[in-house]
């Protein structure tokens, strides 16, 4: 019995939900998401609740229902909060900057780093160090993330590069004489 599948998904003031199918459609006020779940789980809306449940007992069922659960949160949830992920700059030089429709980047190279901001996504620099990505697609908003801090990924020995904001990097000692 899966914890996180048996729990229903709440939809609060604001939001409004349907099913066509297996396609689950949620509006609200930052916009609209819809998700599709595969043919083993089955959704069912109870008045202000969005219940997910199993069509059978096989183990593909069961490992299914927790993660559609979850994928039906996540949108209740992008389009009612939104998500956002922080990013760090950490160095010399380095720095960021919102161009229009293209996040400016200097990481270090010999050239700087243009990366086209995708649709559905809004990134903001308060800081030349720090990069904010928001949007109402959680998986969207998290691959964003990665394919900046894939630019220049934190190094161990003097903590250069892009991270997370709250990550932990491991810091190496350099050699000894």
């Amino acid at each position: 019995m899966s914890k996180i599948g048996k729990l229903p998904v709440a939809i609060p003031s604001g939001v409004s939900a349907s099913l066509d199918g297996q396609t689950v459609k949620v509006k609200g006020p930052k916009g609209a998401l819809e998700v599709t779940l595969v043919d083993e789980i089955g959704a069912e809306i109870k008045g202000s609740e969005i219940v997910v449940a199993m069509r059978g007992e096989t183990t593909r069922h069961k490992a299914m229902w927790g993660m559609s659960r979850t994928l039906v949160a996540n949108v209740v949830e992008g389009v009612s909060k939104g998500f956002e992920k922080k990013l760090e700059i950490t160095g010399v030089g380095y720095k960021a900057a919102v161009q229009g429709k293209t996040l400016n980047l200097s990481l270090g190279y010999s050239h700087d780093v243009l990366y086209p901001i995708p649709e559905g996504i809004q990134i903001t620099t308060p800081k030349p160090t720090e990069v904010l990505i928001a949007g109402i697609d959680r998986q969207k908003v998290g691959q964003v993330a990665a394919e900046i801090r894939e630019f220049r990924g934190p190094e161990p020995y003097k903590g250069k590069g892009v991270k997370y904001a709250g990550e932990f990097i491991f810091r190496k000692e350099g050699k000894k004489k």
